[in-house]
């Protein structure tokens, strides 16, 4: 998915200046983002967020739906070929479908329960939208995940995996997007040590064993999911730093759990682009606007994005926290 802001704020994170160094609670209310114009898709982006801008290697987290793309006027997703650099990009979704092209030549739709990553590297472009045959409800979520330095400049690449593997612990559910979890490894690739998990909770809920050494982070997909015993309304981020051993979810609902080691490397995000400094961004905004190294999208019905323009002055580094 793109940042479709029209003015985006550039922001210098990561490092381990500010990562919690013990279990805490912080609730993080996203803000509401319109993708695609006044008629568009609305999502609530949780990362960056002002008070933490990353989790692990997670950098970027957008929630949208549940909504009714079936009604009157809602087209539901629809986001142009647009370019990306020095991440991965992860799809989940809960209820309905997308339809993922790319300039590798991929075509592939997405449904709930499966993962489809992109791994952007030195260079890819793609666009999502829901496709014509559709069913009416939308609900998902789509993040990305920070390369570090020595990976940044991989070849792009694309991953489908529909199948993936399952874990029950108590009245848990939990299903392993990515790295490992109660001794369960995804197949996806991952260059830094993390997890993602959509986790179910029936409503008595039960206790994940987690790593110490890693900070954690809990999205709710919905009302009801309790953390620690505490609510987390949908769409809100709570994050829960380092130091714990395990984690108890109770109430009944969908949460999805994020967690990695802190990324030790500070970072510049910039619209749809991850680099390490200013000069980064502009190089890739350049070559984005010139059509050179991102490759061309095919099967979209549309034109591709343009970049907006860049801010008149970098941004001073600013660390994980404001």
């Amino acid at each position: 998915m793109s940042n479709l802001d029209p003015a985006p704020a550039e922001a210098t994170c990561g490092g381990r200046a500010d990562v919690a160094t013990a279990p805490v609670r912080e609730l993080l209310i996203g803000r509401d983002v319109v993708l695609g114009g006044p008629r568009g898709m609305t999502v609530t982006r949780t990362l960056p967020h002002r008070d933490r801008r990353m989790v692990g290697a997670w950098c970027f987290v957008d929630h949208y739906g549940p909504e009714d793309i079936g009604a009157q006027g809602r087209g539901g997703m629809r986001v142009p070929p647009h370019p990306h650099i020095g991440l991965q990009t992860v799809s989940w979704l809960l209820r309905g479908e997308v339809l993922h092209r790319d300039s590798l030549g991929s075509e592939q739709l997405i449904r709930p329960g499966q993962l489809n990553l992109m791994t952007a590297g030195v260079g890819i472009s793609h666009s999502e939208e829901s496709p014509a045959d559709r069913t009416p409800i939308l609900h998902g979520a789509q993040l990305w995940v920070a390369l570090p330095a020595g990976e940044r400049a991989v070849a792009p690449a694309f991953a489908h995996h529909a199948d993936l593997p399952v874990v029950a612990r108590g009245g848990l559910t939990a299903t392993v997007l990515m790295g490992t979890l109660e001794g369960a490894t995804s197949p996806a690739q991952t260059y830094t040590p993390l997890v993602g998990a959509e986790v179910t909770s029936g409503g008595d809920g039960g206790t994940l064993t987690l790593r110490p050494d890693f900070e954690y982070a809990v999205l709710a997909f919905e009302d009801g999911p309790l953390v620690d015993g505490e609510p987390v309304p949908a769409g809100a981020l709570v994050y829960l730093g380092t130091g714990r051993t395990e984690l108890t979810l109770s109430g009944a609902g969908r949460t999805l759990l994020l967690g990695g080691e802190p990324f030790e490397e500070q970072i510049v995000m910039w619209w749809n682009f991850v680099g390490r400094s200013h000069d980064d961004i502009v190089a890739a905004r350049s070559d984005w606007e010139a059509h050179t190294g991102f490759g061309t999208v095919t099967g979209f019905d549309g034109p591709p994005l343009h970049a907006p323009e860049l801010p008149t002055t970098p941004l001073k580094p600013r660390g994980r926290t404001r």
